[in-house]
């Protein structure tokens, strides 16, 4: 029963997830919003829905690790798995100088919930800094591409019923509600029944599975040579798990944070983003080839064999 809760969960969150998106970016060019702030700010958000509605969930069912190993794993799994993986089948070339900025913001977001969790929990007012942070960079970016893209067509048509766009939008928040029910009521008592800790089904299984979207968004990318949305997308993301996820759930509920995950696997996340960083510095010529791709591989198989033993 639980392992198909589980699988049902997974099924629903990714199904679900591809939904939200499809139906927020139809919506949104009704209303003749640019492509470039639907893809920011209703794509990303909606990539992350997943994270948000299991963090939500795992909190108030009283499992605070599922909640914050979500985030934590999800950062380190986009990173380390999907990169590594779709690095091993089309190498990602890296054009976009862009890249560099965003990358720093993902290190301040993981530095900043570094700090804020010193007393081993994330309140109210550190979920408004969260939120606020990520705030000021989406109107950054925005204002930047609007300077740099005058005279661009900025709106694209929709191509569905406004009314199709919104039923499909209410089925995908329904699913998205009950595959993260599903998800967390799942792996909570398979790691009740296994005698594992619920930081690591959090942080392994929990967080591959809130993780699928972004690795079936970065394989599409790759297969159309649009490298850069590959690599885009991870970045974009983690700095969404951190400053939104978190920002919301711990806004609505206190997140306590189990000492094991500040001290092992907060340094394992920003590790793994600084090795990001080494991988596409210009000595490397900005690529991410296949055996950069093994390494990446290699890292997350040896940290999730470690958060097993």
């Amino acid at each position: 029963m639980e392992i198909f809760l589980l699988l049902a969960g997974f099924v629903a969150l990714f199904l679900s997830g591809n939904w939200l998106v499809i139906s927020s970016v139809q919506i949104a060019r009704r209303f003749k919003i640019s492509t470039f702030v639907i893809g920011i700010t209703i794509v990303a958000f909606g990539t992350s829905a997943p994270e948000l509605l299991v963090s939500l969930k795992a909190v108030y069912r009283g499992s605070p690790d599922i909640s914050i190993g979500n985030v934590v794993g999800s950062n380190i799994a986009n990173i380390a798995l999907v990169l590594g993986f779709v690095a091993i089948i089309f190498p990602i070339k890296v054009k976009n100088s862009g890249i560099w900025r965003d990358w720093g913001v993902m290190m301040l977001a993981s530095f900043m919930l570094f700090f804020f969790s010193r007393n081993f929990k994330l309140d109210f007012f550190e979920g408004i800094v969260l939120i606020s942070a990520l705030v000021i960079y989406l109107s950054w970016i925005i204002i930047a591409s609007r300077n740099n893209r005058k005279g661009e067509v900025i709106s694209v048509p929709p191509t569905m019923n406004m009314w199709k766009a919104i039923g499909l939008f209410c089925i995908a928040s329904i699913g998205l509600f009950f595959g993260a029910e599903w998800l967390v009521k799942g792996a909570r008592e398979i790691a009740l029944k296994l005698g594992v800790s619920e930081r690591a089904v959090g942080i392994s299984i929990v967080a591959f599975g809130t993780s699928v979207p972004e690795l079936a968004t970065s394989i599409i990318a790759a297969l159309r040579k649009e490298t850069d949305i590959s690599i885009g997308n991870i970045i974009g993301s983690n700095i969404f798990n951190i400053w939104a996820i978190l920002g919301i759930t711990s806004t609505i509920k206190t997140i306590n944070i189990n000492p094991e995950i500040y001290r092992i696997d907060y340094w394992w996340m920003i590790g793994v983003s600084a090795l990001l960083m080494l991988l596409i510095i210009p000595l490397s010529k900005g690529e991410i080839s296949r055996w950069k791709g093994i390494v990446l591989g290699a890292v997350y198989v040896s940290y999730i064999y470690l958060l097993f033993t």
